[in-house]
């Protein structure tokens, strides 16, 4: 491709709101517009890029047996009523009418449109297993939408279903699934974890995030360098302390604490270890016949509550955080002054908090706390769950090291969704003894536009973006010095775009009449693997320079063995490249 056939519309600066690299460079290299708010337009640069990597999710998706087809975007509301997740997802979904008034929705995910295919097709344990898949454009309407691509309303993902006559069948093709991502996301040249994950909204009864790790992340990954146990934080466990409970050995005393409001500043005003502080967090869950309940979860004073572990409590789903309102009239005092002791309240306690004794927290009474409460003896024994976020230093729950903590940007997720949907659907079939049966489901999701952002945030320098070989727009750049006044660089170069293009090497040669610091700084900025500049002083020494986009310094290669040198970079792979 030649520059002047090309649309390359590059921008010095970005525009302010561009808070992410990813989004900044995307739209200085031209590879995406804005048109609203999370909506963005993708440009012939960047479209180039997301047809590379929907072409290596597609080769692997057929690899693992999975077929493709294409569902509406536009789905029947009675569809997701049928799962109850017409309510469910909330503003989140963007809900449409058409001119009979029937309702609608722009699909976020389509679980409910492939169990409906798949009712209607598929009968007898002799069709089993399916796995169909599809890479379409998808709508949820983010209450905020930010980061560009990162975190859009429209976004194209490769959503794959799978229906097995047992749980043995779904296990098989989830293995598939999972060992298709891995494939998919090592030959995109990014470094990545799967971790185990949450099920949230979508529901059944396990998952795998895979995760391109990268420091702008924002989702938090906790792992362990001397295994392969892997976990978002909202999932991995934390365990209780490997000691038991120490004896009380002091008296419970309430203490002078004037202003003191936070555990940090309570401990530093005491001389105590933070870690002897606990803080109390007040949730109300509702019930249907009834007040709402209320309930004190109790956390070290150094832990942070997860609220996804929070939730799996008996008897916590679904939870909120109780206002001051609700606190002072129910417990008679201040958020800033809670403690556990003196109140009729279920108490939860995490398995650390359980393990305390001797412990200061508050006494329900501005400026003052409590030191030297024990359970049993200053209030009764709570019910014990896991419901903090692991730290760095944990033992890992495979009990092979400690844990890490890394930041990471989702990319894809695979669920075991068993029968949560099929049996709400009425997605069954006949089996060997003529008895009717639930499907086993699965689903499989990838982010493909958001891979793209993923890839720029984990592969990019100050000067602009640094493509892994393999989602590069193009291969290799020539960047001619003097293109249109000098007619040995413009024979040389032509002359070596032609022979590229010759052997299927997907070649940009940027023949636009600009200066050659122009010229130099876009290509740094749009991230080709593989460069060749070409000038009038090398020619006379018979000699061009190349250089990878992850080198610092252009190396001399004798103009005859140019092709041959660059193929063999090519072939060789990048220098210090994830892998």
């Amino acid at each position: 491709m030649r520059a002047t056939q090309y649309y390359l519309a590059t921008l010095k600066e970005a525009p302010q709101e561009a808070e992410l690299a990813s989004h900044r460079l995307m739209l200085r290299a031209g590879m995406i517009r804005k048109l609203s708010s999370g909506l963005y337009s993708w440009m012939p640069l960047g479209l180039r890029v997301l047809r590379k990597v929907e072409a290596v999710v597609r080769e692997e998706m057929n690899r693992a047996g999975a077929l493709e087809m294409l569902a509406p975007p536009v789905q029947p509301a009675e569809l997701w009523q049928e799962t109850g997740r017409w309510t469910l997802y909330g503003p989140m979904m963007l809900r449409i009418k058409d001119r009979a008034e029937r309702e609608f929705c722009y699909a976020p995910t389509a679980e409910e449109v492939l169990c409906d295919i798949v009712r209607r097709e598929v009968k007898s344990y002799r069709q089993l297993p399916v796995n169909f898949y599809q890479i379409q454009t998808k709508f949820r309407d983010e209450i905020r939408p930010r980061f560009g691509v990162m975190r859009a309303r429209e976004f194209t993902m490769k959503d794959a279903y799978s229906f097995d006559a047992d749980f043995e069948g779904l296990q098989k093709s989830y293995r598939a699934m999972y060992d298709a991502y891995t494939r998919i996301f090592t030959r995109l040249g990014l470094e990545f974890r799967a971790v185990a994950a949450d099920n949230g909204e979508i529901g059944g009864t396990g998952s795998h995030e895979f995760q391109v790790l990268a420091g702008s992340g924002e989702d938090a990954i906790a792992y362990c360098p001397g295994s392969d146990y892997a976990a978002n934080v909202e999932a991995a466990e934390a365990l209780a302390p490997a000691t038991a409970r120490a004896t009380a050995g002091a008296t419970m005393q309430k203490v002078a604490t004037p202003g003191k409001h936070t555990c940090e500043d309570v401990a530093a005003f005491l001389g105590i270890p933070l870690e002897k502080t606990v803080k109390s967090i007040v949730v109300m869950t509702k019930r249907e016949d009834g007040p709402d309940v209320m309930t004190m979860l109790l956390i070290r004073g150094d832990h942070m509550l997860n609220e996804v572990k929070a939730s799996k409590v008996p008897g916590l789903k679904p939870f909120r955080f109780a206002t001051d309102a609700e606190i002072r009239e129910r417990l008679k005092a201040n958020p800033g002054s809670l403690g556990p002791v003196g109140h009729d309240v279920r108490l939860v306690a995490d398995r650390t908090v359980a393990a305390m004794s001797d412990f200061c927290t508050g006494a329900n009474e501005d400026g003052f706390h409590l030191t030297g409460v024990n359970f049993a003896r200053d209030l009764p024994e709570p019910i014990v769950a896991d419901i903090r976020n692991v730290l760095a230093g944990d033992p890992s729950p495979d009990g092979r090291g400690t844990l890490e903590l890394a930041r990471g940007i989702e990319v894809g997720h695979v669920f075991q969704l068993r029968t949560a949907y099929t049996e709400k659907m009425g997605v069954t079939y006949i089996d060997e003894k003529s008895a009717t049966r639930p499907m086993e489901m699965g689903c499989y999701g990838i982010g493909v536009t958001r891979v793209v952002a993923a890839a720029i945030e984990q592969n990019h320098d100050d000067r602009g973006i640094i493509w892994p070989d393999p989602m590069a727009p193009f291969m290799v750049s020539i960047i001619p010095m003097g293109y249109g006044r000098s007619a040995t660089v413009k024979a040389a170069a032509d002359a070596l775009y032609a022979e590229l293009d010759g052997v299927d090497i997907e070649v940009f040669l940027d023949d636009r009449d600009e200066r050659p610091g122009v010229l130099l700084a876009d290509q740094e900025l749009v991230g080709i693997p593989h460069r060749v500049v070409i000038g009038d002083r090398g020619l006379k020494e018979g000699v061009v320079e190349y250089q990878h986009r992850r080198e610092t310094e252009a190396t001399k290669v004798k103009q005859a063995d140019i092709l041959a040198h660059v193929m063999a970079r090519i072939r060789d792979g990048a220098p210090g490249a994830a892998r």
